[in-house]
């Protein structure tokens, strides 16, 4: 996994949207291999509950910058501290179809034990690099948006977890830009927009 790629890369921006958010995308070295950080959403939340997502949240009047809610999320969500934390750039912008533009951040942490808060977050949760490119592990679906149109749903199956949704998007473009893995061209298959999710 090569973040000099991150580091490198100029990413887009997404201007307009009616609230801004930020994630941090922790990467850490376990037994010599990369690893992606995730929390699962507490069940009890009322969006997104269960979800596999990056640590992060809405920028709040404290933040000078999107960095810092970031940096400030983590520490909230998990407890990773600033300090421990090296950003190493970030990826584009993404905007959801909540009318929030989202910005990742990628920084290398230390594998240690997290302390999640339980009030936002179930499981904090290392999946390896190995496992996300694995094409066996992957699927995805077209299906109809009632008000966006077509949109393609990436999802990538590991050790008993989904990343999907937004956070499947904001992983997709890492792996592509960090690693050798590549999408696939065509989607698995093309579904109603009521379809059940493979999730």
């Amino acid at each position: 996994m090569d973040l000099s790629r991150v580091a490198a890369h100029a990413p887009d921006a997404v201007d307009g949207a009616g609230q801004q958010a930020a994630v941090l995308a922790p990467i850490l070295d376990r037994g010599g291999e990369p690893h992606v950080l995730f929390t699962r959403r507490a069940d009890h939340l009322g969006e997104h509950p269960g979800q596999m997502s990056f640590p992060g949240g809405s920028r709040e009047p404290v933040d000078p910058d999107l960095r810092a809610t970031a940096l400030r999320e983590a520490d909230e969500e998990i407890g990773l501290r600033a300090e421990e934390t090296r950003v190493v750039g970030r990826i584009d912008d993404i905007e959801t179809v909540t009318d929030y533009s989202v910005r990742p951040y990628v920084a290398r942490v230390p594998d240690r034990e997290y302390d999640p808060d339980e009030r936002e977050v179930a499981e904090v949760v290392a999946l390896p690099v190995s496992g996300l490119t694995d094409l066996d592990n992957y699927e995805s679906e077209r299906r109809e948006h009632p008000t966006y149109g077509a949109r393609r749903i990436h999802f990538f199956h590991v050790d008993g977890y989904t990343v999907w949704g937004a956070t499947g998007v904001m992983l997709l473009q890492l792996l592509e830009l960090t690693t050798d893995w590549t999408v696939p061209e065509e989607p698995d298959r093309v579904v109603d927009p009521d379809a059940e999710l493979p999730v």
